[in-house]
């Protein structure tokens, strides 16, 4: 029996970042971008109006107010998109409206607000200094400068400047295929008539679930019974995905024949059985040198497995650097007595308020009980050497989800 960090730090060792793909930028929103991206050309290009007003020069309206507005010759009305065909010369100005390239000769917007029209001209009320609300050139963005990085997840911001830039398909980090498969005969699908002798095969659908979250492609092979021809063949299945995801057959009874397929000639088998309650039965190996990490078959087991080892290593082939779930420091509301020698990833219930966070447990914390990890938003994590805590102690909590970043009410 190995660590968690062991084990953690074994199959990351075991998988690599794929390679690249050119997609489209709205399909590239959350992945990793896997090249430098510099601008071609100075945005905005030349300088714009800030406003809706009058383009002008600064000298012309020095003095102005309403008590003594300044009257300008209007010589030219400029809508967004519009090329300016005059040059605005002394006493003159030019109607401009927001983004509207600045004619020649002017260097100041005085917004609508501040003028009015007397006889055909226009009033400037208020001296404004040069340069008030015009964007310059280059403001945004320069020619040749790196605006997104290599390595970067793509935001809906970056979505926007990659447009502005022309950019409309970029290279990313592929997704991987990963193969699902449950094993056991007790087992049947989730369209099957179930006899009272049998279970749904919830984990593929929660695994094939958590595998969605993550930003990878899910490969569901369905049931493969307690034969193990029947488990080499859906194995052979799997060969054409980039991690097989395994569920059940890890443990140590008569039937549980993952592992000794992944011994077998030609396979290879790191580890079975980590330090850590629930998760305890976990094998990773590889078959034909693609990674397999067999998860155990209690839906609760499974799923906490996953997001310790399968969620990293997914992330780190789709070209990650931030691989794990936040952690925050609680402080419990309830005891918890646990015996030592293993990790304990207890369901947890996970609440803010002003004095910060606060956890208790689901309650039941079989690992066969799936409406624990329904409730939880987080996982209780206690160290191995660690036999209780109390009421108040603090504890270090892995958050499963961002319901805690939200509110449901507006912070202002």
């Amino acid at each position: 029996m190995i660590s968690v960090e062991k084990a953690l730090q074994t199959i990351l060792d075991s998988v690599s970042v794929l390679g690249l793909e050119k997609v489209n930028i709205l399909s590239a929103l959350g992945r990793v971008i896997g090249e430098d991206i510099y601008a071609g050309r100075d945005i905005p290009p030349r300088d714009n109006s800030a406003m809706d007003g009058y383009a002008v020069r600064a000298s012309d309206i020095m003095g102005a107010s309403e008590k003594k507005p300044v009257l300008l010759e209007i010589i030219e009305d400029l809508p967004a998109g519009s090329i300016p065909k005059k040059t605005v010369g002394n006493k003159q100005a030019a109607r401009i409206m927001t983004g509207a390239f600045v004619p020649e000769g002017a260097d100041t917007v005085v917004a609508m607000e501040k003028t009015r029209i007397e006889n055909g001209h226009v009033a400037v009320l208020a001296n404004v200094k040069q340069g008030q609300d015009i964007r310059r050139a280059g403001e945004d963005v320069q020619r040749g400068e790196k605006v997104i990085s290599k390595g970067d997840v793509i935001r809906p911001a970056h979505v926007g400047m990659l447009a502005s830039l022309g950019r409309s398909f970029i290279f990313v980090y592929q997704k991987p295929l990963i193969a699902i498969l449950s094993s056991g005969d007790e087992l049947v699908d989730i369209d099957d008539t179930p006899s009272e002798w049998k279970i749904i095969s919830s984990n593929s659908y929660s695994l094939a679930a958590l595998v969605l979250e993550a930003g990878a492609i899910p490969m569901q092979l369905g049931i493969a019974g307690d034969r193990r021809n029947d488990l080499i063949e859906k194995f052979r299945a799997a060969m054409r995905a980039d991690l097989i995801l395994s569920s059940g057959g890890v443990s140590v009874g008569d039937f549980d024949l993952v592992k000794d397929v992944m011994k077998q000639e030609g396979n290879r088998m790191q580890f079975w059985q980590v330090a850590m309650k629930p998760g305890q039965p976990l094998a990773f190996g590889s078959l034909e040198n693609v990674p397999v990490i067999g998860l155990p078959g209690n839906p609760v087991s499974s799923m906490v497995s996953f997001e310790q080892f399968a969620r990293p290593a997914i992330l780190k082939m789709m070209g990650h650097t931030k691989l794990f779930r936040r952690t925050i420091t609680a402080r419990l509301t309830e005891a918890i007595t646990k015996k030592p020698g293993k990790k304990h990833f207890i369901r947890g219930i996970i609440e803010r308020n002003e004095n910060g966070y606060t956890a208790r447990t689901t309650g039941e914390q079989g690992s066969g009980i799936l409406k624990s990890m329904v409730k939880a938003n987080g996982l209780i994590i206690l160290p191995e050497e660690t036999t209780e805590v109390r009421v108040g102690d603090k504890v270090t909590v892995q958050l499963l989800d961002d319901s805690l970043s939200m509110l449901p009410q507006p912070p202002y």
